[in-house]
This record gives C-alpha cells, sequence and structure tokens, in this order.
C-alpha cells in the first residue's frame, strides 16, 4: 500500500495524545488537543472572515451566535465554492454560508472514532470540546492524515485513488489487522461496524465504477441494492455477497436488451468484488442470478407473493430480501420499492404471524444445567451453528466450537443466549395474546 509501512496502531491513539498540549485561543483559555480555533461572530462578513483566515493561515473560521456559542462553521472551500465561483456579495455575513448544525466531538475521543465522524458527515474540520465541555479547538483531515498516515481514514484515502482492481485488494488486505488492533485497545463495537460498512460501500461504488466505464452508459435508470446484513450495514469479514439489481420498468420490446446489458455488468461486478474479498453467495442471491436482476414491476411482485405465501421459502427470501437499501444508483426506484413493501405489509398482518412463528422456531443451543449443546457427529462435531442459534435477531453464518473460545467469550456467548431465550418468551407471550 502506497505511503509507508501499515501502522493500525496510530488509530486507536486519542486526539489528546495525537496532537499534544496545545492552547487554544477562544476566550476561555480552556486546554485543547488540536489546532487553534479561530472565531467569528455569525454578523462578521465574509471578506472579514476570508483575511482573518488568510493572516492566521487557518482554514477555518468557528462562527458564534448571540451568546457566544458556537454554531457553525466556514472554511476556506466554502469561500472558494460559495462565494468566488459563484460571485456572491463579500460584505454578506458569514451565517449566509456557514455549515450548521455545529458538529463537535470529545478531545478523548479516539482518532479512530475521529475519523468515522468525519467520513460519515462528509466534513473536513470538527470542533473539539475540552473536559469542560467547550469548545476549544478544531482538527481537521489533513491533521489526520499528518499524523495517522495508515489508519481508516487513510485506507478510504487509498480506496478512492485505486485505479485497478489489484489496488482494492491491498487495501483491503490490511484491514483485519487494523480491526484486531481496534478491538483490541476498546474502539466501540458500533464503530467497527460502521467502518466495516463505509469500506465495504467505498469498494462498491469503486468497482461498480470499473464496470461502467467498461461498459458504457446504462440503458435504463437502476439501482444497485445490497441485501441481508450488508442491507442492515452489519457485515463483518467474513460476510459473502447478497445483492440485486433493480431498474425502471421498460416497454416489452426494450426490456430485454436492458436484462441483459445489466446481467452482463452483474457478472463483471460480482466477479470483481470476490477477487476484493468478498466471496460469492452460496445460495446465488447476487445481481448475477438473472432472479435478481428485474424492473421494479417484477420486485413488487416477487415481494407481494413473500408476504401473501405462508411457505418456509417465502419467509427466508423475506428475512434476506426486506432487509435492503441502496448501494449505487437511482435511489428512487429503492424507494418505490420500500414503500410498496409498507403498504403491502400494512394489508396484511398474517405474514407476522408466520414470522413470529419462525423467530420462535430456532432455539439457542444452551441446555438444562447451562452447558453448550453441540453435534456429535459429521463435519461439525464439537461445535454448533451460531446462525441457527441466532436467526431470530440476526443472520451469522459460523460453526463454533465452543472449547476453542475463552472462558470470558464463552461466558459472553452464554449471556448473549439467555438473552434471546427471554426474547423469545416475551415474543411467544404477546404472540398468543394477539391470537
Amino acid at each position: 500500500m502506497a505511503g509507508g509501512a501499515f501502522d493500525p496502531d496510530s488509530a486507536v491513539m486519542k486526539i489528546d495524545d495525537a496532537f499534544g498540549n496545545r492552547q487554544a485561543d477562544s476566550g476561555s483559555g480552556a486546554y485543547c488537543a488540536c489546532a487553534r480555533i479561530r472565531p467569528a461572530p455569525a454578523v462578521r462578513s465574509l471578506r472579514a472572515a476570508a483575511a482573518v483566515m488568510s493572516e492566521h493561515n487557518a482554514s477555518s473560521n468557528f462562527i458564534r451566535d448571540a451568546n457566544g456559542e458556537f454554531v457553525g462553521v466556514v472554511t476556506d472551500n466554502d469561500l472558494r465554492k460559495k462565494v468566488t465561483a459563484a460571485g456572491y456579495d463579500i460584505q454578506k455575513p458569514v451565517r449566509d454560508i456557514m455549515f450548521s448544525p455545529l458538529v463537535t466531538l470529545s478531545s478523548s475521543a479516539l482518532i479512530f472514532e475521529t475519523m468515522m465522524l468525519m467520513m460519515q458527515k462528509n466534513i473536513k474540520h470538527l470542533a473539539v470540546r475540552d473536559s469542560t465541555d467547550t469548545v476549544a479547538g478544531v482538527v481537521t483531515n489533513r491533521n489526520l492524515l499528518k499524523t495517522q498516515r495508515q489508519s481508516p481514514f487513510f485506507i478510504m484515502r487509498e480506496i478512492a485513488q485505486a485505479r485497478l482492481i489489484n489496488q482494492l485488494i491491498e487495501v483491503r488486505r490490511h484491514i483485519p489487522r487494523l480491526l484486531q488492533s481496534l478491538i483490541n485497545t476498546g474502539a466501540k463495537a458500533r464503530n467497527i461496524i460502521r467502518f466495516l460498512a463505509t469500506v465495504s460501500d467505498a469498494v462498491l461504488q469503486k468497482i461498480i465504477a470499473f464496470a461502467l466505464a467498461e461498459m458504457g452508459p446504462p440503458p435504463a435508470g437502476f439501482a444497485f441494492m445490497l441485501l441481508g446484513s450488508e442491507g442492515r450495514r452489519k457485515q463483518t469479514l467474513k460476510t459473502d455477497q447478497n445483492n440485486a439489481i433493480v431498474f425502471e420498468d421498460l416497454p416489452a420490446k426494450t426490456t430485454d436488451a436492458a436484462t441483459k446489458y445489466f446481467l452482463s455488468f452483474a457478472e463483471k461486478f460480482c466477479g470483481r468484488l470476490a477477487e476484493a474479498g468478498y466471496s460469492f453467495c452460496k445460495s446465488s442471491v447476487m445481481a448475477k442470478n438473472p432472479q435478481w436482476c428485474q424492473p421494479l414491476q417484477t420486485w413488487k411482485l416477487y415481494f407481494t407473493e413473500w408476504i401473501q405465501a405462508a411457505a418456509p421459502e417465502a419467509l427466508l427470501q423475506s428475512s434476506i430480501f426486506f432487509d435492503f437499501r441502496p448501494g449505487f444508483g437511482d435511489a428512487g426506484l429503492v424507494n418505490q420499492l420500500r414503500s410498496h413493501l409498507f403498504d403491502s405489509l400494512a394489508g396484511c398482518p398474517g405474514f407476522f404471524r408466520h414470522l413470529t412463528e419462525n423467530a420462535l422456531f430456532f432455539k439457542p443451543p444452551i441446555g438444562f444445567f447451562r452447558n453448550f449443546l453441540v453435534e456429535s457427529k459429521g463435519e461439525h462435531r464439537d461445535s454448533f451453528d451460531i446462525k441457527a442459534a441466532m436467526q431470530p435477531v440476526a443472520e451469522p453464518d459460523n460453526y463454533v466450537n465452543p472449547k476453542k473460545l475463552s472462558r470470558i467469550e464463552q461466558t459472553t456467548l452464554k449471556e448473549i443466549f439467555k438473552r434471546i431465550e427471554k426474547f423469545q418468551a416475551k415474543l411467544s407471550l404477546d404472540f398468543k395474546a394477539m391470537t
């Protein structure tokens, strides 16, 4: 990977540790662990704000309201795009173009969490609050890149700059070690999951761009849908592909040609996604399967059939396909499909009955004496299927041998299974009350 040796430990430093003991000039004299903040009243002119930024070689002005509270930020990029390029009146107040509300975080936050917040909000400047909850400084994406050459932020940059599939493969090869370091140092689980989802989305969009560049413009509006755990943004490193394509309804004479294009596109995309480390779905729930590459009207028919049918196969399909979101393309098509789903569910309460029965069918592998119940023979001897065990609340796909888990891991897993049992007991009581 370009940029030097990979160092995942850098991502788990705190802002305080990474940027030293600098002082802010925000008026409070409070401790700040990042660059000095440049405050400005909301009524200050754009010309004056630009002059202050130029004088101090700063890339931002943080804006205060009449009560002295920080309410927004104006960056050098804002001045270039919203003022200079647009010919906007430089005598207007900065509040007219500021980014608001202000996004802040604690100075004790991990660098990794800071990067994730920037990526999620698509911003380059974050206000930092000190131990007294006072805005006392600013950290920028440039600060992070200088101190964290190999980090989640740097990985996202490498993905964005990739021009070949081999570069994406190389980027993803480093992620397991980074995740291990994040876990060992106490990064929040939700941030780790968000990071994995963000990386997966970035890789997906880059590979789609590669495929579209080769094939030329699509013959119709379309959306690439992510399903199951990917649709919930809950994928892990071992998550396989679950995806589909929905394209706009076309006249019958042009639908076949459009389908041929999108299947060819999906074949390229799914193949390259597999090369990048996202394995094929064993059940072929992928866009390259003709069944899952269809116009909007066909998808609506699918959803209606699965809701109205009581067959196990219909419930299986709904458990995968009803967790969906757009990964690329026309989100409006996905929104139309979602509206159809909600409308159909509102008129079919029996579906929820079947869904409840299905959730109650799977039992956690815990015995009367709270020991693990494992398979006694076969390929997975001495192991249990965690997918079946957690089916009521999630969709993992692993066989686990409890003897290979630490005491803490065994205890944690048993507590999870106990919660599932309680969840099922409550669900069963609620279900009986409704019937």
